[in-house]
Formats: C-alpha cells, structure tokens, sequence
C-alpha cells in the first residue's frame, strides 16, 4: 500500500510539472505578461474591427499591439499602440487598419516612413487610414448599386409644357416661301 501511494505521488508530481510548463509556454507564447516597449499614438476616423490587443505589424511582423482606444470630443478615436523597444520607427510613418483577408481579423499595420527622425515614447502618426466597411461595400456590389455590369438609363423625354400647345415647326417660316 505504501508502495502505491508513492507511485500516485510520482505521477501526480508530473501532471503538475507539465502543466505550469504548459502554463509558462502559453504565457511566453502570446505577450500575455504584457508588451514592453513605447508608446506611440495615431487619431483615426473609424477602427471598426480592432480592440484593446489587437496585432500591431510591420511587414507583416508583429511589432506591437493596440494598448487603448479612446473617443475624442471631435469623434475622432486615439489608438494608443505599444511597440517594442527594439523596433523604431520613423516619424513620417503612416498607419491603416486593415485584415487578413475577407472573413480574417483586423490588425494595424504600419508603413514606415523615409525620415532619419525616430518617434519617441508618446508620439504621434499623423497619415492614418481608418478601417473600410467591407460588408457594406460587398452589399452594395450585390445589391446593384453602381456594378460595372448594370445597364445605363435612358433619359426621359421631357413632357410638353401644359399651357403652351405643340407647334409645327412649318409654322415658323415666314410667309411667302
């Protein structure tokens, strides 16, 4: 019996070693603890899509994430971005929301600027493009609105005027010819 006892504290032992590994390895994995690094800022119009955590990238790699959004009395929102301390990037970047295809999710992506001047902690990128309404754009394809297959209109003929009657265009000759 006391034999089966350490066996059992044995096994147990393992299960709750591999799982604080599994624990450390998703913590790691995923930024979870938090990104250090600098803070930069950009205001946009829209940011339909992203949200507190959402992948910062540059050329595709993840430099960062959105650490807040926050509406401005003019409705313009602030995107507060934290990027890593080993990434720079120059002070005529500019930024768009964007997603990973038609039914992927949304990140930020940067496009960095030519600019021998760094942005600081506490910066600002001032070329932003908001998110686009995929959706609605994908409704007013099919719905016809603007297709480059629809058929023209034909103008309609204007009505004669009520008061006036039609007149024969032989009646404005003058007379004797």
């Amino acid at each position: 019996m006391n034999q089966n006892n350490t066996v059992e504290t044995i096994i147990g032992a393992i299960v709750v070693a591999i799982a604080i590994a599994f624990i450390v390895f998703a913590y790691r994995s995923t930024n979870a603890g938090g990104l250090g690094g600098y803070e930069i800022t950009a205001k946009m119009a829209r940011v339909d899509g992203i949200s507190v955590g959402t992948d910062v990238r540059l050329s595709g790699i993840k430099v960062g994430t959105v650490s807040d959004l926050t509406l401005n009395p003019n409705y313009l929102v602030t995107v507060h971005l934290r990027i890593r301390n080993d990434i720079q990037i120059p002070d005529d970047s500019s930024l768009i929301v964007t997603s990973s295809g038609l039914l992927g999710s949304s990140y930020v992506s940067i496009s960095p600027g030519g600019n021998d001047t760094m942005l600081k902690d506490g910066g600002q990128i001032r070329t932003t493009q908001g998110s686009v309404d995929l959706m609605g754009l994908v409704g007013r394809f099919i719905g016809g609105s603007g297709g480059a297959n629809q058929q023209p209109q034909k103008p309609k003929p204007n009505p004669p005027p009520a008061n006036n009657p039609p007149q024969n265009p032989a009646s404005n000759l003058p007379k004797g010819e």
